[in-house]
């Protein structure tokens, strides 16, 4: 029999992250998604994406991010000893290095089908993630994580970072002539994540500087100039393009409050691994935070997907990821200072989050709801990731705002969390 354990006591007066109530749900949540995702591991090569009943869908087509957020999500599954989490990891870096690697041109191909191509593009966005996988695969003691941390820094380096503006290009055609002009935040917001984790495992201070040369862009330059809200979209010369509309998953238009949250809590991290200097970097993210917060909750709960330029909701589709990274934000301004108000909406996200979008019986999330509350499918198909809510569940475990691997890494093994 399901049972369906409450996120955590509503009638205590402190802090769910002080209450052990609260940090044993958070990492019986992580187990289950752990037991959950492991059904993605393919008979042959590879990984298969979930059904909404955590059954391997009949779709064979393996995207780039996939391969590399499962190899990232076990290797926190293998530092906190998580059983099979080896498994996990050597699938998915095999399948990157026979798979998406390209033999003729360098760099890693977006997407196969049965190992055949079907989307050669280079993505900026995928190479980031190629980097976060190596970065959490060295930290994990995988024995060719070095290698591929070699490897793909010089793929970045190379073909993505343009060094006069310090921030990533976003695609380029398999044999690395231009695909477009396009320039975007997502990209950078994720590769400031890819390069704090490779400055984590390493220690090498290029990883530092370029991420903290995207965050000047962003939270120094755009993000001030724009009510602190962030434009997804740019030109070749870095200038907003407001009229931009891609593809709905990951290129929306206008902006995209859940990567506010995302970067506000990026910010933090950055601001922590530097020493934590007198500048007014906890301001800044808690204003990124606060807006998209306030701008996106809807009245019957949850996140609108996105908003126009002047905070307006444009797309009010309720996906489980924008809650997931609230979570962390907020959870990154608790452990910085304690304000009841931030407590609230911590509340407030984990609440909706089990009543809603987390699957009691499969395990995993749900990754949309419609205006009703019932589970839907529009961008979407099955459960299509574990990163987000994994990390929703465990980075407010770890005590610090960065390092949270080295926090992980003195949690009690599943096997043993009473």
């Amino acid at each position: 029999m399901t049972t369906r354990s409450y996120p955590g006591p509503l009638n205590y007066s402190g802090f769910w992250l002080d209450h052990a109530q609260h940090r044993t749900w958070l990492a019986q949540q992580a187990d289950k998604q752990f037991e959950c995702f492991a059904h993605s591991l393919h008979a042959g090569a590879g990984f298969k994406t979930l059904d909404h009943l955590g059954i391997p869908r009949v779709s064979n087509t393996q995207e780039l991010h996939t391969t590399t957020r499962l190899v990232h999500s076990y290797a926190l599954a293998k530092i906190m000893g998580y059983p099979d989490a080896d498994r996990m990891i050597e699938q998915g870096m095999a399948y990157l290095s026979d798979h998406h690697h390209d033999p003729v041109f360098g760099g890693y191909i977006w997407a196969l089908d049965a190992g055949d191509i079907v989307d050669d593009r280079k993505l900026a966005y995928g190479h980031v993630f190629v980097l976060l996988a190596a970065a959490s695969a060295k930290q994990a003691g995988h024995p060719d994580a070095d290698a591929l941390l070699d490897t793909i820094s010089r793929v970045l380096d190379r073909q993505f970072w343009e060094e006069d503006r310090g921030l990533f290009c976003d695609e380029r055609n398999r044999d690395w002539t231009p695909f477009s002009t396009y320039r975007g935040m997502n990209a950078n917001m994720h590769a400031t994540e890819a390069l704090m984790a490779a400055y984590e495992a390493t220690g090498d201070d290029v990883y530092l500087d370029r991420a903290g040369r995207i965050f000047e862009f962003f939270i120094d330059k755009i993000a001030p100039q724009n009510d602190w809200r962030l434009p997804e979209h740019y030109t070749e010369n870095w200038d907003i393009d407001r009229e931009y509309a891609g593809d709905p998953m990951f290129r929306p238009s206008g902006t995209t409050p859940g990567h506010s949250f995302e970067l506000g809590r990026l910010l933090l991290q950055y601001w922590d691994l530097k020493g934590r200097p007198p500048t007014d970097a906890p301001r800044k993210a808690r204003r990124l935070i606060e807006r998209a917060l306030h701008d996106a909750w809807l009245p019957d709960g949850g996140l609108a997907y996105t908003l126009k330029s002047g905070g307006e909701v444009d797309v009010c589709a309720r996906f489980w990821w924008p809650v997931t990274e609230a979570i962390g934000a907020i959870a990154a301004l608790i452990k910085l200072e304690r304000r009841e108000e931030d407590e609230i909406w911590y509340r407030k996200l984990w609440v909706f989050a089990h009543d809603n979008f987390i699957d009691h019986t499969h395990g995993g999330w749900f990754p949309e709801i419609d205006s009703a509350g019932t589970v839907t499918s529009t961008i979407f198909a099955g459960k299509p990731d574990i990163y987000h809510a994994l990390q929703a569940c465990l980075f407010p475990l770890a005590q610090g705002l960065s390092r949270h691997v080295d926090a992980l890494k003195h949690l009690r093994p599943p096997s043993n969390r009473q």
